[in-house]
């Protein structure tokens, strides 16, 4: 199956239910009420992007259970392309709990075992037509940790055949993979394949040995990369082409929950890319995006509109 129309934004990764609580400061032991949103970081991202307008879609795959069943509906109603959804017999939905202390401490507890129905996703799933023909194609480290979602990853990139705009999000999570080493070695071998990489200092220093934001940039780069951004949490973001380095402070919230701000970052990152920006407007852009959603409580439902950001880049200016 080859779609006709190309996708502003094709995702492929994580999906699951993010069963998040409704008090703050306690751990789950004594959280007496959650709430139940869409969740999983390609996932969130394709959500982000239609938030801006982008005509998105979702490369995954649920189990074949009622938690599955809410994730096809969310995804619809979420305004993301569900025709690349999977299901797959005999495994569990993914469900992720977390526990909100702001400003700063969320541990995340997954629930993917034996292993995620995304990370069965196999080259035979693939619209190698719909990932070649897309305005941006996006993908995770995660997707690189277990096969046959690995090769398949590898499979859409011999596809797109590095074109640009051709990302990954370098979302490193220790409790995926066997070692940091075999990350690491597979990670090489994406950053062949991908034109943008972006990634915090911890997921760098995993890429390419490097955690000073620089020289962490300057090391994708010399992967043949055309952009590199290295995101500082408090300290803003940086992003370095070959001819160009932009910089850009934090935009300051009252942070509520800080887990789905990495992934409006993304969504709002490619709009501002498909609108032609310069890359000091997307990054403020992107920046000011990742910090709304932070401060809110869910992540999928808590993403963005364009409007909502270009107001406060107005108030900024003004």
């Amino acid at each position: 199956m080859t779609t006709t129309a190309p996708y502003d934004l094709i995702t492929i990764g994580r999906i699951g239910v993010d069963v998040y609580p409704l008090q703050d400061g306690v751990g789950l032991e004594d959280v007496e009420t959650f709430g139940k949103y869409l969740g999983g970081s390609a996932t969130n991202v394709a959500v982000a992007g239609a938030r801006h307008g982008l005509h998105s879609a979702v490369i995954t795959a649920t189990g074949d259970d009622a938690f599955g069943r809410y994730l096809h509906r969310e995804v619809a109603r979420l305004g993301v392309d569900d025709r690349f959804v999977g299901t797959v017999a005999g495994l569990n939905t993914p469900v992720t709990f977390c526990e909100i202390f702001p400003p700063d401490d969320f541990p995340l507890y997954f629930y993917r075992d034996p292993i995620a129905p995304d990370l069965m996703l196999a080259p035979d799933d693939l619209d190698e037509g719909a990932v070649a023909a897309a305005r941006i194609y996006w993908s995770t480290v995660t997707g690189l940790s277990r096969e046959p979602s690995r090769q398949t990853h590898f499979a859409a990139w011999s596809a797109r055949k590095r074109v640009p705009h051709t990302v990954i999000d370098l979302d490193y999570r220790p409790m995926f993979w066997n070692s940091a080493a075999e990350a690491t070695e597979q990670v090489g071998k994406a950053l062949e394949q991908v034109t943008i990489a972006i990634g915090n200092k911890e997921e760098c220093e995993v890429a390419v040995g490097e955690t000073e934001p620089d020289r962490a940039a300057d090391a994708l780069l010399e992967r043949g990369l055309e952009v590199a951004v290295v995101k500082q949490g408090p300290k803003g973001v940086l992003a370095k082409t070959r001819e160009e380095r932009v910089e850009v402070p934090p935009y300051f919230v009252d942070v509520i929950n800080g887990l789905g701000a990495g992934d409006s970052f993304g969504g709002a990152f490619c709009h501002g890319l498909l609108q032609g920006w310069d890359l000091q407007r997307i990054l403020r852009f992107a920046n000011i995006a990742g910090a709304i959603v932070a401060s809110r409580r869910e992540c999928s439902t808590a993403m963005p509109t364009t409007a909502e950001v270009e107001t406060i880049l107005k108030e900024l200016d003004s």
